[in-house]
């Protein structure tokens, strides 16, 4: 494989890692991101919120005050966590680490059985719990490789290509859960096995619970690559018990002289508001969907493959969009897109379109799934929208990498981490209370736009400049 050449220099000023080192950092998100379309969007969580509690509005309920527990343990450790290893130097032992604890937690998402039993649903909250803190970690450790790993010219292409690779695995395993498990015994096509492989008894949703063994092994196969060829730090002797100390004293520091990081500042604030929403139509599409034109388990794993698709796309473009016009730019016109597509998702409705245009319920096609000009406009829709919310997360992480200061990068990262979850109750919040105070499930997921707005605005004040270390004295 091609190698960069010895004058390339990364975003830190340090050597860029070879090709092969580029891309097997991309394949640590390709790992990782499987387990959240699979477990947290498309299936394993409607499950749970639907069968195993037994009522959606109290399951998800239930999802939203674990996220938000999960939330606040990481506000508390992802800055300090991120502090002791930019004191230490190696990021890779912290990226391994956290990768086993999510396998193990993956796995044990197979004892999950409808009606609250097996595992059990207090069990299993605190299992959620236990993995997204794991996961968030990881992620953590993984961004803060990126000034380091990719060259200055690459780094927006670089960035997308890990969430490229994290969809196409999805994408991958949700259709071999959807020809494997779901489909069969339900429709009569030819191509398709008699029965689910494996023996899985889809009446004790099996073809549910298998996605979190499944993205477990996928995740242990993957991250494999990162830790072979992919150059960490250079480790310290510091003592970890001193590294420890001093970095919790930087991150004080940190907090106490925000004035001299006032733009990576601005830039979080923004962040905590943009990306919460947009991540909230990503999570809620689904539901809005399913709701509005009666949606099944089948149409959303379909809904959910081509949506995996587009994000796909988008991410790879993104990139080469944001290494061309700078992750500024990028990241606003992604926000701005992101919200008038949110619009006009809500127009539809079963027999209407932009807010009142008639267009009938009537089937416009011989294919089961998505029969009507509404479903079908929301299909596309949402597809365009994945393309700018992926290229938006990308360039929100390549912006973050730009204005940091390099020896600083795993700390700040620590905060671009609790910028993304220590708001993560509040979409779900905004959701739940403007649709029960308005009696509208439209009105709710139209509501998440409060929130893109907000961080846009809040975005025109962020510079994309690289901050200097403040002397601690």
């Amino acid at each position: 494989m091609h190698q960069a050449a010895p004058s390339e220099l990364s975003l830190a000023g340090t050597p860029a890692a070879s090709r092969l080192g580029q891309a097997s950092w991309a394949f640590g998100q390709g790992a990782r991101d499987p387990y959240y379309i699979l477990v947290v969007i498309y299936i394993f969580y409607p499950y749970f919120s639907n069968t195993v509690v037994g009522d959606p509005i109290e399951g998800q309920s239930l999802l939203g005050y674990t996220n938000a527990a999960a939330g606040f343990a990481l506000a508390l450790l992802a800055p300090v966590l991120g502090a002791v290893a930019d004191k230490n130097g190696r990021r890779k032992p912290w990226v391994a680490g956290t990768v086993l604890a999510m396998v193990g937690g993956a796995i044990a998402l197979w004892g999950v059985l409808p009606g609250g039993g097996g595992l059990g649903i207090p069990a299993t909250l605190a299992l959620i719990i236990g993995i997204n803190i794991a996961f968030t970690i990881s992620e953590v450790f993984h961004n803060a490789m990126l000034p380091s790993v990719a060259p200055l010219s690459r780094v927006g292409s670089v960035s997308g290509l890990a969430f490229s690779i994290g969809n196409f695995g999805g994408l991958g395993l949700m259709l071999f859960v959807l020809f494997a498990f779901s489909l069969p015994g339900n429709e009569p096509w030819s191509f398709l096995p008699d029965a689910p492989l494996f023996g899985l008894d889809q009446a004790t949703h099996e073809q549910d619970r298998i996605v979190g063994p499944l993205a477990a092994a996928w995740m242990l196969v993957f991250t494999v690559p990162l830790l072979l060829f992919t150059p960490d730090g250079a480790g310290t002797s510091l003592p970890v018990r001193e590294a420890a100390r001093q970095g919790i004293q930087d991150v004080l520091a940190t907090f106490r002289q925000l004035k001299h990081y006032a733009n990576i500042a601005r830039y979080l604030l923004a962040r905590m508001f943009m990306i919460d929403g947009m991540v909230g139509v990503m999570t809620f599409g689904g539901v809005y969907a399913s709701g509005t034109f009666g949606w099944g388990s089948t149409s959303l794993l379909i809904f959910g493959l081509a949506t995996s698709f587009s994000a796909m796309i988008g991410a790879w473009l993104g990139g080469r969009i944001d290494d061309r016009f700078g992750s500024h730019r990028t990241l606003q016109f992604s926000i701005a897109a992101s919200s008038v597509l949110l619009v006009a998702l809500v127009s539809y409705q079963p027999d209407t379109i932009f807010f009142g245009v008639s267009v009938g319920a009537e089937p416009v096609w011989s294919f089961p799934y998505f029969q009507t000009v509404p479903e079908l406009a929301y299909l596309i829709t949402n597809q365009v929208f994945a393309l700018f919310f992926v290229t938006g997360l990308s360039s929100s992480r390549t912006l973050m990498a730009r204005i940091s200061p390099p020896e600083m990068a795993t700390q700040f990262f620590g905060l671009f981490a609790l910028s993304g979850t220590v708001t993560a109750f509040l979409a779900p919040l905004l959701v739940g209370t403007v649709t029960s105070l308005m009696s509208s499930q439209r009105a709710g997921f139209a509501s998440l736009t409060v929130l893109m707005v907000i961080g846009f605005g809040l975005l025109l004040f962020v510079e994309e400049r690289q901050s200097v270390a403040h002397d601690r004295g």
